[in-house]
């Protein structure tokens, strides 16, 4: 079930996404429409607000999902398939031709997530956290009652000024960098603030005892080394007063074995070859095109 009907949080208060209907449904002929790539995901922001309102009832932190959608000749349609899939969206913003960001930027958008490449650009460029949704074929099955999300570090959380060094100068000059700048944090990336955002709700459950079984869960899997390089990324982190659940250091390895086994309702990378790697293993993975590895 989706969260208690009440009155839409403020924005100021909540945790807002942005989401295309294009890719919460599957906009075919069907009525209503079957689930899209983003389905699974704003089923788990639910679920974790229904906890929240068991703990809290009458805080507005809590998480609040805007579909952006430029189908207006549709509305009735999605109206009618929210609540056959008894999804609590109360508010959507008609796309059209033009930049969402204004948009976007009255409603306190958090995360805006796209099937639009160009858009997640101009919209990343005005320093709102944004990705582009890559659907795998085949989605894995993930939890219906936790949320998880794994973060990439460099150019996702973290700015690319390491990845800037090891594109430019090679593995071993990004090594030496890495050990001398152990000890010194990171900028941050596009999305240090939706971590800070889910670190802020996940306080909220360990407050009330559930540290434990808290339904919020973050991933950070890397590309970097469990050296140096490791410390720095853990280091900037605890630097931020924030927390990670797991930490995956993988040297360069694929992701897809480890994304397999966390089996996360969404997957941040900002390198193609990673977001592919994890659709191939039915990861609802997204494309944050930031940073160098993006020019």
């Amino acid at each position: 079930m989706g969260t208690p009907a009440k009155e839409r949080p403020r924005p100021e208060n909540a945790i807002t996404i942005a989401v295309s209907s294009r890719l919460l449904f599957n906009m075919e002929e069907q009525q209503p429409f079957s689930p899209g790539p983003a389905f699974s995901f704003v089923k788990a922001l639910e679920a974790v607000n229904t906890q929240l309102r068991e703990l809290y009832p009458d805080s507005e932190e809590l998480f609040d999902v805007v579909l952006m959608t430029n189908q207006a000749h549709d509305d009735q349609r999605l109206i009618k398939t929210i609540k056959h899939h008894q999804l609590y969206i109360k508010g959507y913003r008609l796309k059209g031709e033009n930049s969402p960001i204004s948009d976007l930027k009255a409603c306190h958008i958090n995360l805006y997530l796209s099937d639009d490449p160009v858009r997640v650009r101009q919209v990343l460029e005005a320093g709102i956290a944004a990705a582009t949704m890559v659907p795998p074929k085949e989605i894995t099955e993930v939890s219906q009652t936790e949320l998880r999300v794994v973060f990439d570090g460099d150019g996702v959380l973290f700015s690319d000024e390491s990845e800037r060094i090891f594109k430019e100068g090679g593995l071993a000059q990004y090594l030496e960098h890495e050990k001398t700048h152990e000890n010194q944090p990171l900028n941050p990336g596009p999305l240090k603030g939706f971590l800070e955002v889910l670190g802020k709700l996940q306080k909220k459950f360990y407050d009330k005892g559930r540290r434990k079984n808290c339904p919020i869960k973050t991933y950070l899997v890397t590309a970097r080394d469990a050296g140096s390089a490791g410390y720095r990324a853990l280091k900037t982190v605890r630097s931020w007063d924030l927390e990670i659940d797991r930490a995956v250091f993988l040297d360069g390895e694929p992701k897809g074995a480890t994304l397999e086994k966390i089996r996360p309702h969404i997957f941040l990378d900002d390198q193609m070859r990673h977001v592919n790697g994890a659709a191939e293993v039915g990861t609802v993975a997204c494309h944050v095109a930031y940073g160098i590895s993006n020019l």
